[in-house]
């Protein structure tokens, strides 16, 4: 593991924490730009990522009381027919309409981060 994939993943999950978005809206392009990684290869790091933290997530939100094991296992079978769907599009069209695709969805989250902050009452 390089401490370049650390620096990246810690200031990811930082600014996202901070910022209230998915950690893939910022490690992705983080392994993209400092790491020199593929768009899909780092759309696929990320992904990976993902199942230690919702199973951290998980278990804490059990001891609160609010994890539903029904809709846990139910979201969890129907993940992964939709990631073998996604890996099968991804390798279908050429990696450079992936990143549009991946801008395109970091600019509607902003938008709409913008939006609800504007939106929200002054304190």
């Amino acid at each position: 593991m390089s401490a370049g994939a650390i620096a990246v993943g810690f200031a990811a999950g930082i600014v996202a924490g901070m910022l209230g978005v998915g950690g893939g809206i910022l490690f992705v392009p983080g392994l993209v730009l400092f790491l020199n990684l593929a768009q899909v290869d780092a759309e696929a790091t990320s992904l990976l990522a993902i199942i230690p933290v919702a199973l951290v997530g998980a278990w804490n939100q059990n001891r609160y009381g609010n994890f539903r094991p029904r809709d846990a296992i139910l979201l969890g079978a129907l993940a992964i027919p939709g990631a073998i769907g996604g890996v099968a599009i991804v390798n279908a069209i050429p990696e450079r309409v992936v990143q549009v695709l991946f801008a395109l969805l970091m600019l509607y989250v902003a938008s709409r981060m913008a939006r609800d902050a504007l939106r929200a009452p002054a304190d």
